[in-house]
This record gives C-alpha cells, sequence and structure tokens, in this order.
C-alpha cells in the first residue's frame, strides 16, 4: 500500500477567485486568505506550517503529524500584498540549529511586480525578525517566485528577476524570458551577501525547485534556448553562468507556461526530476534521474487526458515518491507513485486523496525516513499523510 495513513487539520482558507486577465493581478493579492501554504518538517519531526491571512505570513508547527497545531505567529507585523497562489507561494526551512526561515513574495501596485522578502526566527517561531528585502534591485520591476534551501548556518535564495530585461527594453531591445537571481548568507540569514545572476533568458513565470546535493543548492527551472524553446535546466546555485540542459522537450511557447518542475536529492547524491512539457518531442509529466554525469531517459506519467500536472518529489533512501494533481471533470485528485530502486522502476500509481472544491498544488516532503503528502484544500483544509517507505 503507497498510503499508510491520513490526517486532517482544519487549519482551512479560502480560494482565489476566477477573474480576466484585465483585473487577475489587483483580484489575486487582495484575497484575505489564499489557498498556496509552505510546509516543512525539522529533525525531531515537527511539521511546520507558513500560510497569509489578510496581508500576514503565519507560521504554526505541528508535533502530532498535523492533527492539531500552535498559534500562528505574525512574520510581517505590517500587512503586505503577498503572492500566495499556484506558482508564487510562501517557502519555509528549518534548519539543524532549530532557526526558521521564511521567504515571501510581496506584489507591488504594479502588474507582475514584486520584492522578495526573508525573515528568520531563532527562538523556536515564537518571534521573527523584522523583514528584510532580499533582491538589491529596488525598481518596480520582477523579483519572484522566490525559493529557499538552509542547511546548518548557510542559506540560499534564488528567485527570478526581470532587471536585465528591463535595461533591454529601456534601450528598445529585446530580451527573452528574465534572469535567474540567487544571494546567500553563511551566517544562518543574519545578512546576505550579493546579488549574483545564474542564469539569463529563464521563462518568466515558472516556479523554482531547489534541493541540497552533498552540501551543493541545486536548482532546476525553465529556461529559454534557441528558437524560444522552454525546457529544464540544472545548475549549482553556488556558481554563476554554468547550467545543463535538464530536458529536451522542444516546447516552443511564446510567453511563460506557468508550469514548474520538482527536485529532490538522495542520499548517493543523484537528482531526482518531475516536470510537464507540451514540447515537439515529447507531451505530458515525465521523470528522470541524474547521477552528476548523466541523465536517465525520461519516464511518462500521469493521464493526459485529467490535465495531469504540477509535480512534486522527494527522495527517502533508496524510495522515489512523486505526486500530481488531476482533474476527472469533478473533483481534483492528488496521484502518486513510488520507485523502490532509486528511479529505476515504478510501480502502479494511485490515487490518495481528492477534493470537489479549490486546491493547491500537492507537496512532499520526507519525516525521519519516510515520505509525507502534504495537501491544502479549500474545502477539507490541510491534509497530511503518511506514506509508504
Amino acid at each position: 500500500m503507497l498510503l499508510i495513513a491520513a490526517l486532517a487539520a482544519g487549519w482551512a482558507q479560502a480560494a482565489s477567485p476566477k477573474h480576466d486577465m484585465a483585473a487577475m493581478w489587483a483580484a489575486r493579492h487582495a484575497v484575505a486568505r489564499p489557498l498556496a501554504v509552505a510546509a516543512a518538517f525539522d529533525g525531531a519531526g515537527r511539521l511546520w506550517v507558513a500560510r497569509v491571512e489578510s496581508g500576514q505570513l503565519k507560521v504554526a508547527h505541528s508535533n502530532d503529524g498535523g492533527r492539531q497545531f500552535t498559534w500562528p505567529v505574525a512574520v510581517n507585523a505590517v500587512p503586505e500584498t503577498i503572492a500566495a497562489e499556484g506558482e508564487s507561494r510562501p517557502q519555509i526551512a528549518v534548519a539543524a540549529d532549530g532557526t526558521v526561515h521564511v521567504l515571501w513574495n510581496v506584489a507591488l501596485a504594479k502588474p507582475y511586480t514584486g520584492y522578495v522578502r526573508y525573515s528568520r526566527s531563532t527562538d523556536g517561531g515564537r518571534s521573527f525578525a523584522e523583514p528584510a528585502t532580499v533582491n538589491d534591485d529596488r525598481r518596480e520591476i520582477s523579483h519572484r517566485f522566490p525559493v529557499l534551501l538552509a542547511e546548518g548556518k548557510r542559506v540560499s535564495i534564488a528567485w527570478l528577476d526581470a532587471r536585465e530585461r528591463q535595461a533591454a527594453l529601456d534601450l528598445g531591445e529585446r530580451f527573452a524570458g528574465a534572469s535567474l537571481y540567487a544571494a546567500e548568507s553563511g551566517d544562518g540569514g543574519a545578512s546576505f551577501g550579493a546579488n549574483r545572476r545564474v542564469a539569463a533568458h529563464s521563462c518568466e513565470c515558472c516556479r523554482l525547485a531547489v534541493a541540497w546535493r552533498g552540501g551543493q543548492p541545486m536548482v532546476f527551472w525553465r529556461q529559454v534556448f534557441d528558437g524560444n524553446a522552454r525546457d529544464f535546466a540544472l545548475a549549482d546555485l553556488s556558481e554563476q553562468e554554468r547550467f545543463v540542459r535538464a530536458s529536451d522537450d522542444d516546447w516552443r511557447i511564446d510567453g511563460c507556461p506557468h508550469h514548474g518542475g520538482a527536485l529532490a536529492a538522495d542520499e548517493r547524491g543523484n537528482l531526482h526530476m518531475a516536470w510537464f512539457t507540451q514540447g515537439q518531442a515529447r507531451k505530458g509529466l515525465f521523470y528522470r534521474r541524474h547521477d552528476g554525469r548523466v541523465f536517465s531517459a525520461p519516464h511518462k506519467f500521469g493521464n493526459d487526458e485529467a490535465q495531469a500536472g504540477h509535480p512534486s518529489v522527494i527522495a527517502t533512501g533508496r524510495t522515489i515518491t512523486v505526486a500530481w494533481l488531476e482533474f476527472d471533470g469533478r473533483a481534483n485528485r492528488v496521484w502518486a507513485m513510488q520507485s523502490r530502486d532509486g528511479g529505476r522502476h515504478w510501480a502502479k500509481p494511485r490515487s490518495l486523496a481528492s477534493s470537489e472544491g479549490a486546491v493547491d498544488y500537492p507537496i512532499l516532503l520526507a519525516r525521519q525516513g519516510r515520505p509525507w503528502l502534504i495537501w491544502h484544500a479549500e474545502r477539507e483544509g490541510l491534509r497530511t499523510m503518511a506514506l509508504a517507505k
């Protein structure tokens, strides 16, 4: 059995309403309780969740896997227009020393613009430091879709940044996509170094995926390649302008698909990737493995007719778990599949949960060597499910 236990918590919130493109930006960020959440387990097995309520990012933790949560603590005292939906969502990570790191995106007045904001708690989540803006370019342009990694005293942050794109536009020139930027802290988030460009010509609005591989902060993102092919790339965040192409789907689209990928690293240093494509070479959801030298062949999964998408992946020992969303015409469903041999062979997919209301993307986490699914639904609230090892 893939699913071994299921818990539900009532820390629920309303979903974002649907709007036409002209009103979408303002309407999205006016929602008091958007649906997207961030989640992480700490070394003691406590579940930490961050979500947005009325412009404040609030953090709580659970000692029992999600049955009950502590009273939420507000990170930002002054409410902000925090982006918390779909591809753009808060981030949370807990270091081995107990420091709670949180990251989010503040939406500015101009459509599709924003700042990257960071804070931390050094007292077990009882209070948080004054939020800091990570992007050192302070123009009203896009600095969005941030992601976070924390290990020991090292904190790595990456995001999509439009500063080169804006410079090109100011000169009347064309610039494909945006840029991938990063900033790092070596003192547990007390300070960050200068912003660094990791790669130019990233896709503009696809979420990033990050994972530690043997102390290396790895990032997986959709890049704009020659011919406007929007396929995936892989890089070490500590390096600059050095990346490898991770998918060769040849998805040529004049715009962002709004469909990022997923990344996990196992204890042997292998990377596991999952992504969606509508390319010339292949279509649908795919998984592949990278051992540091070569990529495995893409493995297709999911039901295309049920709009399979938005995958998540986690590695727990030799077990690799992939989860994704499908819609059967009535309900959203989370499906999952597992490999017991590091991603070489896969068991038959299973449906884990469903909801007929609005839902967030599925989140896979590791808790003391076991994979867990975290899923937030409008009707059912936050669900936590322990999966088979």
